[in-house]
């Protein structure tokens, strides 16, 4: 069985580490086969991850998670930007034109953008071809997927019957890999087929207390410094005049 986690974010985005550092933490510390990263609204991360992709052994997949008008939503295997603050059906359409999977992350959690029972319930309910979740996010370990997990595995399991993964969302490098998906074989198409043939598994293990505090700590210092160097590259402007 192959392990993917295809949820996860830089500091390019609104994440801690750097790509290269992400690339060499999922190398020497986890034993994933497949990642992503899905940074917010752009692609720059993964188009960087992929260029660097033959230094390592795992598979590197594109994606982006997209912010549309009713929630996150993830993007995968798409490689040309989509633009965010559209109609979740719309920005669903668009992935599906470019042969992408469209995943729902986190649905229903109240404490960060995520779909909400009435947007996803239309989905499943929409005739059109091309408008359809691929998947479902069934385990995510942040408190935001943790406040919603038991209403998203219950009504996948009564009502909506999608394919299940699990990622980390991880915005530090400790992160990555406590939430994963487990499929039939190694590659990247491997974890595709075995999506759409709802064959995958979600896995992982909810962060506690601590770790959530240590993402914010490190949030606020990467915020911080983005503050000085705006600072002191105002200060140079305002030298030069």
């Amino acid at each position: 069985m192959g392990k993917a986690d295809f949820h996860m974010h830089t500091s390019l985005n609104d994440g801690t580490a750097t790509v290269r550092e992400v690339l060499n933490y999922v190398r020497d510390r986890t034993d994933l086969d497949v990642i992503s990263i899905t940074d917010h609204d752009r692609l720059t991360g993964s188009y960087q991850a992929m260029e660097l992709a033959d230094e390592y052994k795992f598979e590197i997949l594109p994606g982006c998670e997209i912010t549309t008008l009713h929630g996150h939503l993830l993007g995968l295997f798409i490689e040309k930007p989509i633009p965010m603050w559209r109609p979740l059906d719309w920005t669903i359409a668009k992935i599906h034109e470019q042969g992408g999977l469209a995943i729902a992350v986190h649905p229903f959690s109240m404490l960060t953008r995520s779909i909400g029972f009435r947007s996803f319930d239309g989905i499943m309910k929409n005739s059109s071809p091309e408008i359809y979740f691929d998947a479902v996010e069934t385990f995510n370990p942040s408190v935001a997927g943790r406040t919603c997990a038991a209403k998203i595995d219950r009504l996948n399991r009564t009502r909506f019957h999608l394919p299940e993964v699990g990622c980390s969302d991880s915005h530090h490098l400790e992160g990555i890999g406590t939430g994963f998906t487990a499929f039939p074989g190694k590659t990247g198409q491997d974890m595709r087929k075995a999506i759409l043939s709802s064959q995958t598994k979600a896995f992982g293990e909810y962060w506690d207390f601590i770790t959530h505090r240590r993402i914010a700590q490190l949030k606020f210092r990467r915020i911080g410094r983005n503050w000085a160097r705006m600072g002191r590259s105002a200060v140079r402007a305002f030298a030069r005049g």
